[in-house]
């Protein structure tokens, strides 16, 4: 289990983040998204002791990262899949890393072997290995020390479509097997087909979690119109209350045949009205964060 309280981090007058405040639970994995600068990254280097805590603090497994012993048998970390040394072989990355956790030497070799790295390519120095590669030799390093516990930041990044899906199958297969997995991604896609839980932040703060069909299904009834403008308007002279959305439609709270009659007295044309459930994690993930982005979201 990882229990975050109240994290902060302050640099002088910014707050990268703001009394962050969440739980992964055993058996699940849990999505962490956020544009970027939104302080996903700091929060996860906070965790496992990168990165000082201005106020708050976390634990994992019940104590705080720095006092679990041996912490690489009980937490598999991937942050950055850049930052690994590029003048030594993949083999010997996960050679140093089995003399420091104490483990035997087979276990470098059923890493490479899971993670799909050939003999060759293990001989290969890391600073010629593409990110894909470095990603793969990045969660082998993380499953190492067969840990209860995963904290992973774009592991996906660099991966082609056949290993993104093969990550997927394994940190799937590693929750069912009691696992717990915090990761953060850019990919919705991805986060949408194997997150169990999502966290949302943006600018420092968490703004929303809960289990993904919570948050991905949304109430009232969708609707698109090819003059969108004049049906906001037919809308608000029925009295009927909406919210704009991310990608040109507008969530009603009311029936489809209240908005189709409002829509038939002003002339509107609609080309899409069906319940809003299952809109989409997308949808929800840039209503949420659009005061963050850096590029507008239609309103």
């Amino acid at each position: 289990m990882i229990e975050v309280d109240g994290l902060t981090k302050a640099y002088g007058k910014h707050l990268a983040v703001d009394g962050v405040t969440f739980r992964v639970e055993p058996g699940t994995v849990t999505g962490f998204l956020g544009p970027n600068g939104a302080g996903k990254s700091t929060t996860m280097r906070m965790m496992v002791g990168l990165t000082p805590p201005t106020a708050g603090g976390s634990t994992i497994l019940g104590v705080p990262y720095s006092k679990i012993p041996n912490p690489g048998t009980h937490v598999g970390v991937l942050l950055d899949a850049s930052a690994q040394h590029a003048g030594r072989s993949g083999r010997e990355v996960l050679h140093l890393g089995a003399m420091l956790m104490s483990l035997e030497e087979r276990r470098v070799d059923e890493m490479l072997e899971l993670v799909g790295l050939s003999d060759v390519e293990a001989k290969r120095r890391v600073g010629n290995y593409s990110l894909g590669m470095r990603q793969r030799l990045g969660i082998a390093h993380a499953l190492l020390g067969d840990p209860q516990v995963l904290v992973l930041d774009e592991p996906a990044n660099g991966l082609d479509p056949a290993g993104i899906r093969w990550m997927r199958g394994l940190l799937r297969g590693f929750a069912e097997r009691g696992g717990t997995v915090l990761l953060s991604s850019h990919l919705l896609h991805e986060i949408e087909m194997i997150a169990d839980e999502l966290v949302v932040i943006g600018r420092g703060k968490i703004v929303a979690q809960g289990s993904k069909d919570e948050l991905v299904s949304a109430s009232g009834t969708l609707v698109r119109s090819i003059d969108l403008e004049t049906l906001a308007v037919a809308l608000k002279q029925a009295e009927l209350s909406f919210t704009r959305t991310a990608t040109n439609s507008l969530i009603v709270q009311s029936t489809g045949e209240q908005i189709g009659r409002a829509a038939a007295g002003a002339g509107v044309v609609l080309t899409e009205l069906r319940p809003a459930e299952g809109a989409g994690l997308e949808e929800m993930f840039l209503q949420l964060t659009a005061d963050d982005a850096r590029d507008e979201v239609p309103s």
